[in-house]
């Protein structure tokens, strides 16, 4: 696994060996930033801008956020064999001063998720066996972790159906091999 762009491009991290963790393939990472950076979804783009990263994993998504110049990224994980491996990444491309790592699990601690951050950005990829996905995304509004201009960054297996837009405005929808990218905002 590599940054595809940016300040680290080429750079290789690291990823978990195990069987519990499913990180972002390079072509879904890079599609996902070609999206962001050349249509219309949001006025935003990954510079300059304020990324939280949910199910963060090894920081695949964040660390290709702040080699593309986001000035800040929010990593919430709380699978300890993978914040290890997320720690030595951030470490690897010296940028700690750029993220902060939150152990947490959001469905357990909800009501303690709480951030006083303005995110340009959410990334979201829980498990794909994961059935509490629309419950999640009712927290995140209950929290005020989304707002008005954030764009939902939300990865899911490509069978799956949630049926999230009784919450969210889904965007764009795209499938990649086993991958689909769901691109979301506030009505």
């Amino acid at each position: 696994m590599r940054i595809v762009s940016g300040l680290y491009k080429g750079r290789k991290i690291l990823q978990p060996l195990d069987k519990e963790t499913r990180p972002l393939k390079d072509l879904v990472k890079e599609s996902i930033f070609n999206i962001l950076e050349h249509s219309n979804l949001s006025k935003k783009k990954i510079l300059k801008s304020t990324v939280l990263d949910l199910f963060s994993g090894c920081g695949s998504f964040g660390l290709e956020c702040i080699s593309r110049g986001a000035l800040k990224v929010i990593f919430v994980e709380n699978y300890s064999k993978v914040l290890t491996i997320l720690k030595k990444n951030i470490e690897k491309l010296n940028c700690v001063e750029k993220t902060k790592i939150i152990n947490l699990d959001i469905y357990k601690q909800q009501k303690s998720f709480a951030l006083n951050e303005d995110f340009d950005f959410i990334f979201i990829d829980p498990p794909f066996k994961d059935k509490n996905f629309l419950k999640f995304i009712i927290n995140l509004k209950k929290n005020n972790i989304i707002n008005e201009k954030t764009v939902l960054i939300i990865h899911r297996h490509k069978n799956s159906f949630d049926d999230i837009s009784s919450e969210i405005k889904v965007l764009k929808e795209s499938a990649y091999g086993k991958s689909k990218i769901i691109f979301a905002c506030l009505y």
